[in-house]
């Protein structure tokens, strides 16, 4: 029976020193877990290191940022402070006020929150759902391929921003859930090909046959041994994913087709601060700012754990 195939989940054997200064001794072989070197990989990337820290710092912000904004100053992202109307940034409103002063700061925050939320879960939607379409149609063949890959070809070439602006304005109240369901429903065909052509060539390996004269079933083989075994291609999908979802609901609340007040999100922020760019810029400026932060780091990062989980793309690439 083979290794499993994926670099994330395999084991690597190495050569080391013994006492007398000797290679090659049994005793020398040193047994190290892939995820051990795949970390020691990461943490030599000085930007994806850098890129995890600015991204740890963004969620922390957006987690505890409003709370801990409104027990020091009092101001949420709904209230509004009748008598700073639009003013610039100042020590009561850190961010400044809108035009009914409501506090950028606590909306900026509170908009931070909600792209990263709406980030988060339409990556895991969309590679999950991408993992189990692939898998099973790379593993069963025949008109379950034939079928799966048809409605992907489909969903391919119906234009995604405007079905999900359409359906998004069209829902109303449904809310922010709706939109992240929408946004992963149209992302996830590509990796799902991806992953069943991988499929297509582990099917046949002998931990796969293995598993199947011993009667284990098409789900257990599916969710047991070739999804694991596509774990790195899944983790650089799920990170990458989360920029371009935060980036597609920004656009769509940009054109009203996100989402809606009185909640917020950045999107929504530089909607609104966009027509005084030049007279009251605060009112998108920080938004704008921590959504191309936010999009960079996760980008960065991505790019960081591919390199960590797949030394060879780079080295292919560069060919």
């Amino acid at each position: 029976m083979s290794l499993p195939t994926d670099p994330f989940l395999a084991a690597d054997h190495r050569l080391v020193p013994s006492a007398g200064g000797r290679t090659g001794a049994p005793e020398d072989v040193v047994v190290l877990g892939r995820r051990r070197l795949v970390l020691a990989r990461l943490r030599r990337n000085r930007a994806a290191m850098a890129a995890l820290v600015v991204l740890v710092l963004l969620v922390v912000a957006a987690v505890l940022g409003p709370v801990t904004y409104r027990w020091i100053t009092g101001w949420g992202y709904i209230g509004q402070d009748r008598t700073a109307l639009l003013q610039p940034p100042s020590a009561e409103h850190w961010f400044g006020t809108t035009l009914i002063g409501v506090d950028v700061f606590a909306q900026t925050l509170r908009g931070l929150q909600k792209s990263l939320l709406i980030g988060f879960l339409a990556a895991v939607i969309s590679t999950g759902l991408a993992a189990v379409v692939g898998a099973f149609a790379g593993y069963l063949g025949g008109w379950v391929d034939r079928g799966l890959m048809w409605l992907v070809d489909l969903l391919l070439v119906i234009p995604a921003f405007l079905v999900v602006a359409v359906l998004g304005r069209g829902l109303g109240e449904a809310g922010w859930p709706v939109l992240t369901l929408l946004i992963a429903l149209f992302a996830w065909m590509i990796t799902a090909r991806i992953v069943r052509g991988t499929t297509l060539s582990l099917r046949e390996r002998e931990f796969v046959l293995a598993a199947r004269f011993s009667g284990v079933s098409v789900p257990g083989i599916v969710f047991r041994h070739l999804i694991p075994n596509m774990s790195s291609l899944l983790i650089i999908d799920a990170t990458i994913t989360v920029a371009t979802a935060i980036i597609a609901e920004s656009g769509l609340s940009y054109f009203g087709f996100g989402v809606r007040p009185p909640d917020v999100s950045l999107g929504s922020m530089i909607a609104v601060g966009t027509p005084s760019a030049f007279t009251s810029p605060w009112l998108f400026m920080f938004a704008g700012g921590l959504l191309v932060l936010t999009t960079l780091a996760v980008s960065v990062l991505g790019d960081g754990l591919r390199d960590a989980l797949d030394p060879g793309s780079t080295r292919r690439a560069g060919r």
